[in-house]
């Protein structure tokens, strides 16, 4: 990065902490900012549920955020999986949670503090698309273990003409092939986005003004106004993001479940 300009893609860099590569038989298994920010999630995520899980007559504040979030993913599965889907809603809360904390971790303002700078990981489509795949293998895996080679009758729409099949079930197997990419793609690009955005109109404020005229002043205090807009869609985003893919996972799995 040239002095004097901001880079806004040198927030996504993933690199080992304290700067120090670590190799073994040739790899690099250095830990990394990204790592540390995924252990920082699960920690939280953990807390969460310890701080609510303590069943008492007359529940807390604590242990009401943790019931109601619990209750919420309840509906969800069984809104959305029918019968037979409570079993998939621990897998169902740990991704919406897991994501939700992950996002919202990745837009805490902690780079006013010396030294400190948070890390999104999933701004990153490596993050992002091994939740997607392991999603999607679990749906390929409940398909087939409950209806066997029947699973595949899931690219056969019920009432179609059998001499539109030869380019029906093709359009539904790509259709359901694709299905892993979007779930990746659409949280990684969601969040990548927002991110950039806020760094854009960043080093407009700094440089507006750093330059000591009207002009840039009056373009500093407008390029602040847009962060605080653009961090508070940020903020929506970040719970948007994180229940269209739990919901969407939840709809998969009921065609894996009920396959029509």
């Amino acid at each position: 990065m040239s002095a004097g300009k901001i880079d806004p893609m040198e927030q996504f860099q993933v690199e080992p902490l304290f700067g120090r590569h670590i190799e073994l038989f040739g790899y690099d298994i250095s830990f990394t900012n990204s790592a540390l920010f995924m252990f920082v999630v699960a920690a939280l995520l953990f807390l969460f549920m310890v701080g609510g899980m303590q069943r008492k007559l007359i529940p807390g504040k604590w242990q009401l955020m943790a019931e109601g979030a619990v209750g919420f993913i309840d509906s969800m599965v069984t809104a959305n999986i029918g019968k037979g889907g409570k079993k998939f809603a621990p897998y169902i809360f740990s991704l919406f949670f897991f994501i939700l904390f992950a996002n919202l971790i990745g837009v805490l303002p902690l780079a006013i503090l010396p030294g400190l700078h948070t890390f999104a990981v999933t701004s990153h489509i490596t993050v992002t698309a091994v939740l997607a795949f392991f999603s999607f293998g679990i749906v390929l895996a409940v398909g087939l273990i409950k209806h066997g080679f029947k699973f595949f009758s899931l690219f056969v729409p019920h009432g179609a003409p059998a001499w539109l099949m030869p380019v029906i079930i093709p359009v539904e197997l790509v259709s359901f092939l694709v299905r892993p990419f979007s779930l990746g793609l659409r949280l990684f690009v969601a969040m990548t986005a927002g991110h950039i955005l806020l760094e854009v109109f960043g080093s407009f404020v700094v440089q507006g003004f750093g330059s000591g005229t009207a002009l840039g002043g009056v373009v500093g205090v407008l390029s602040f106004a847009m962060i605080v807009g653009v961090s508070a869609l940020e903020l929506l985003v970040c719970a948007i993001q994180a229940y269209v893919f739990a919901l969407l996972t939840s709809l998969y799995l009921h065609d894996a479940v009920h396959l029509h």
